[in-house]
């Protein structure tokens, strides 16, 4: 992302303004994501919104070394209570939430106008590039799961509940019209909206966006989610397991690319129809997963849902509509309007998105630039197979043990590659302290304690 010459929002945002009050806006808030997938706010009242998007508003590098249980910060020698950076807005994403507020997605920068190294927003601009220079075009588009819980985060009831059921919906009637007119009026595309398989869980699509807008849309849409939430007495728990003898939830993303005007998924004559870029995207992003899931399902709480049998991909393989897949291959064709794509189901919502996004995507370009061949489609659940056949297919349980993902995301050099070795080490200084102070606790212990971490 390049860095903004001073002043030059200053007659963007001049000009915005008094639409702006128009519309009734007279607060502004702006976002960012931590590598622990906090999301932290700064808000003005709108006639400062030229200073917010440049030169930006003050923030100590410590925002990027706060943990998930509201008093940690996970300090290091880069990382401290010296020094001072910028938080700009961009003026280009600002949307209207209603009620007075408008919102923008931010990005850090240094003192002197450079992009700052511990930024995800930053980070994954720097994929979207390299992708366009390599004459690749990503569409990506994220799915939020939820859990709805009481004020205090207590279970609510769930005797008119059934997985994917009708009742859920007329249940939470309310809810559900008025995030879809909130979402409608915040210019947020939603593809569908449903109950999920748990107690009081819903799903959202969003439809498919360039990689760091689809990331923009869907911290809007939790924010969108969490304040309609609050005006019916309710709140939104983004916990990878909200309970513990509940559902987990995901933040599965789905990702297409082409080459050109050409789409890699389709029109090939590979596996499914997939050309050889395809092949190797796909090929890329299975070896790069076992390493990378610091960075995706890397919390203390990430690993209770790596389970077989809980639709979350525990398996490093891939298949087409094989929900027990890590990387699920859905084919293009008539019922699949946008084309064929791949859907990443280890992602959860702990998970900084834009970091998750960088990742994926980065690992699919890699294995297109080194040429990796794909391995075979496994077209039934794998935990249906036996040992050995999983072994000689290649078929490898992911882990679910947080020290040894940190380990292996640490010695990747492949995604400090990708994310640079600043935001590497910053993901591994808030999970270790994660790991260091609660990796011991059970199960009804973390589910408990974190169940409201990353909610807004």
């Amino acid at each position: 992302m390049a860095a903004v010459k001073s002043g030059a929002a200053q007659p963007l945002a001049a000009a915005a303004i008094a639409q702006l009050e128009a519309d009734g806006v007279a607060t502004l808030i702006g976002t960012v994501v931590n590598p622990a997938g906090l999301t932290h706010a700064k808000t003005v009242p709108l006639r400062r919104m030229g200073i917010f998007a440049d030169p930006g508003l003050g923030a100590s590098p410590v925002f990027h070394a706060f943990t998930i249980d509201q008093t940690g910060i996970a300090m290091s020698e880069a990382i401290g209570v010296v020094g001072d950076q910028r938080i700009r807005i961009d003026l280009s994403e600002l949307h209207i939430l209603g009620d007075g507020l408008a919102w923008a997605p931010a990005a850090f920068y240094n003192q002197d106008g450079s992009p700052d190294p511990y930024c995800g927003r930053g980070v994954l601009q720097r994929v979207q590039d390299r992708l366009e220079a390599a004459d690749l075009t990503a569409l990506v588009g994220h799915e939020m799961e939820f859990v709805l819980v009481g004020p205090d985060g207590s279970r609510l009831p769930s005797v008119l509940w059934a997985q994917y059921g009708l009742a859920g919906v007329l249940e939470f009637e309310g809810f559900v019209r008025e995030v879809v007119d909130a979402a409608n009026g915040s210019g947020v595309a939603i593809e569908q909206f449903h109950p999920e398989y748990g107690a009081n869980q819903f799903e959202i699509s969003l439809a498919p966006q360039q990689p760091v807008a689809a990331a923009d849309r869907l911290v809007l849409l939790r924010i969108i989610v969490a304040r309609v939430a609050r005006r019916h007495g309710l709140r939104v728990s983004l916990s990878p397991l909200p309970f513990a003898n509940g559902v987990g939830s995901g933040a599965h993303q789905h990702f297409s690319l082409s080459q050109g005007d050409t789409p890699v998924f389709s029109g090939g004559t590979g596996a499914q129809g997939m050309t050889s870029l395809g092949e190797s995207a796909l090929a890329g992003l299975l070896a790069g997963l076992p390493s990378a899931q610091g960075v995706l399902c890397g919390s203390v709480l990430s690993g209770l849902r790596i389970q077989p049998g809980l639709w979350a991909g525990a398996y490093d393989c891939w298949g087409t509509e094989n929900r027990e897949a890590a990387v699920r291959f859905l084919i293009g064709g008539p019922s699949n309007p946008y084309g064929a794509n791949v859907e990443v189901k280890v992602i959860d919502p702990s998970a900084n998105p834009y970091l998750a996004t960088a990742t994926i995507l980065g690992l699919a370009q890699h294995g297109i630039a080194q040429g990796l061949v794909l391995g075979p489609e496994v077209r039934v659940d794998p935990a249906s197979l036996s040992d050995k056949r999983r072994a000689d297919d290649g078929i490898v349980a992911l882990s679910n043990r947080q020290d040894e993902n940190l380990a292996a995301l640490d010695a990747s050099a492949l995604v400090r590659e990708i994310l640079g070795d600043a935001l590497v080490d910053a993901v591994l200084a808030v999970r270790r302290y994660e790991q260091k102070t609660y990796g011991h606790w059970d199960t009804e212990q973390l589910t408990e304690r974190f169940r409201m971490a990353w909610s807004v």
